[in-house]
């Protein structure tokens, strides 16, 4: 089976006041059709640098410096504005992090789902947009009747699928959702996240979920790729990373997790992550890792495979 996703060397730089900044340093990752991703790491480690590089909706003074985002067969990065603003909802849609801001308040759900298709799919008739429009809220588990409402008489969980369905109109081969619960209370992020999983079977579409929330990791995603400096970690399965990390810093953020063997015992990790602008040299982990050596503080490690659907970037694992 080919992968609906290929991202290759994608880099991404702002070039500030104080100097440049290598937000996104080479990111290597595919995915296949129906697959599941989950993106994690610290704040800052590049996971929305990294989503809104693969949607082309990186703003000065940022850029994208090199690489490429093939979707179905098409890379992005080609692609002419026009043809990249066609392309987005299309072949790849994104869920904003604090989308259920995202909607105007002044506009009807439906004519601002309406706006969506036509800004990205001139060709609709009014007719068609209509009945896009009522599949896609009924998809999310929305009745056709909330396309009339405004968004202040919606929950934030109706809200929140709103934006769902607007990602959903035109059919999209990846779907990408930052932090899509994190302003939800859990028995409404459970209900997000199974209109979510239902959404990706009818598509086939390949999602990836960004966030701070391994535990939701674990019950949704196929996969876990663990960022940190604007760089991959370690990549694997969900059983290999919960069950046997390999990276230290992928180690460190499983130990992290409560457990009911230590009940009230907190594992943090020491240290704070480097300023982008500073980073020490080597492997950016080194001056937070227990297992630390000189080759770590000497030079940056690949990200090499480790075993099946398993790459990982760490000088003691690569021996």
């Amino acid at each position: 089976m080919q992968p609906v996703l290929q991202v290759s060397n994608l880099q991404v730089t702002y070039y500030t006041e104080g100097g440049r900044v290598r937000a996104l340093d080479g990111v290597n990752l595919n995915l296949l059709p129906g697959e599941k991703l989950g993106l994690v790491g610290e704040s800052g480690s590049g996971k929305s640098t990294m989503a809104l590089a693969m949607m082309r909706m990186i703003k000065p003074p940022g850029r994208i410096e090199g690489g490429n985002v093939v979707v179905d067969g098409v890379d992005l990065t080609k692609l002419t504005d026009e043809e990249m603003r066609e392309a987005r909802l299309s072949r790849i849609s994104y869920i904003p992090q604090g989308a259920m801001n995202s909607l105007n308040p002044v506009m009807r759900i439906g004519a601002q789902m309406g706006d969506a298709m036509k800004a990205h799919k001139a060709q609709f008739s009014a007719t068609q947009i209509a009945e896009r429009i009522d599949s896609a809220l009924v998809s999310v588990g929305l009745k056709p009747s909330v396309a009339k409402m405004y968004p202040h008489e919606l929950s934030g969980g109706m809200k929140q699928r709103v934006c769902i369905a607007i990602g959903i109109l035109l059919k999209p081969k990846v779907i990408i959702a930052d932090e899509p619960t994190s302003a939800l209370d859990v028995v409404t992020q459970r209900q997000v996240m199974q209109t979510l999983d239902s959404v990706q079977k009818e598509l086939g579409a390949a999602i990836i979920l960004i966030g701070h929330d391994m535990g939701l990791m674990a019950q949704f995603v196929d996969k876990v790729a663990v960022m940190y400096t604007g760089r991959l970690m370690e990549l694997s399965t969900v059983q290999d990373m919960f069950t046997n990390p390999l990276h230290p810093y992928a180690v460190a953020l499983i130990k992290s997790l409560p457990n009911l063997h230590q009940r009230g015992v907190f594992h943090g990790i020491p240290g704070l992550a480097p300023a982008l602008l500073r980073l020490p040299p080597g492997c950016s982990f080194h001056p937070r890792c227990p297992l630390a050596q000189d080759a770590c503080k000497a030079s940056v490690p690949p990200l090499e495979l480790k075993g099946p659907n398993r790459f990982v970037a760490c000088h003691l694992v690569n021996k």
